[in-house]
């Protein structure tokens, strides 16, 4: 016997179930739970479900010691050992078994009717069976499967001996021709190219840049004659490049006013 076979689990567990003598059914039509004199129980205690690898057992017992009353080996469901009334979701009758080897007549069977006070007990119980015997069914089909790949042809994915395969690798020489030699311009961060520093900028070395080249005279303007005519400014000493702010541009402003020649208003 496999281990998944002796361990027994608990499936469902309620604490109140009736139990009534049931008459012989007279044909085929099912069984009734108004023939049971269902005021009159034969039997009360409570009721458990337990699974033992494919088998489902439901077990009545004792409320206060637990002591087993009957139980019913499920090993289909729905199926004879469990069935429905036609005239309430609330009754089943279960087929009973002696599993006592010493008793006197083991293995004997009787058919009993079990009630639940209820309603939602009654669709615990029938949930718990249906929920087991699924499980069972996928396993079977999983079994099932993997037996078939064992016993089904292997897949050989091997190279034979002297078997070659043949790549083809297109576009992995570089094209003839082409402007390789050119040098990329240098690229920043986020995809923007560097560009030539400015004209009149301050060079890397701290030196001052040499001065901007005078703009070609403009012929026949007198105004932009006279622009062209002002003396550039001497280029300062490298120890103080700014010198006397207030100084320099009161000079610059006299000497220009007397060069030009223009009366000031």
């Amino acid at each position: 016997m496999a281990a998944e076979e002796e361990y027994e689990s608990v499936l469902c567990v309620k604490p109140a179930v009736l139990v009534y003598r049931v008459p012989p059914r007279a044909s085929n039509r099912g069984y009734r739970a108004a023939e049971w004199q269902l005021d009159q129980p034969a039997w009360s205690g409570r009721l458990r479900i337990t699974a033992k690898g494919s088998t489902a057992f439901i077990k009545l017992e004792d409320k206060s010691s637990g002591e087993l009353f009957a139980q019913a080996p499920v090993e289909q469901f729905p199926g004879i050992a469990v069935e429905g009334v036609t005239d309430s979701s609330r009754y089943f009758v279960i087929r009973i078994e002696d599993g006592n080897v010493s008793s006197p007549c083991p293995g004997r069977r009787a058919f009993i009717g079990v009630g639940f006070v209820d309603r939602g007990d009654a669709f615990d119980f029938n949930v718990a069976l249906q929920d087991h015997f699924k499980w069972v069914r996928q396993q079977s089909e999983l079994a099932r499967q993997a037996q078939d790949l064992e016993q089904g042809p292997k897949l050989d994915l091997g190279f034979k001996e002297g078997q070659t395969i043949k790549l083809n690798i297109a576009n992995m020489k570089k094209k003839e021709g082409g402007t390789g030699s050119t040098r990329p311009r240098p690229a920043v961060p986020g995809g923007l190219s560097l560009l030539p520093p400015p004209p009149g900028g301050k060079s890397s070395s701290g030196e001052r840049p040499a001065p901007l080249p005078t703009p070609a005279q403009l012929p026949g303007t007198p105004i932009t004659d006279s622009l062209l005519s002002w003396p550039q400014p001497t280029a300062a000493p490298a120890a103080d490049v700014w010198g006397d702010f207030a100084k320099a541009s009161g000079s610059a402003s006299s000497q220009a006013q007397g060069n030009t020649g223009w009366v000031q208003f």
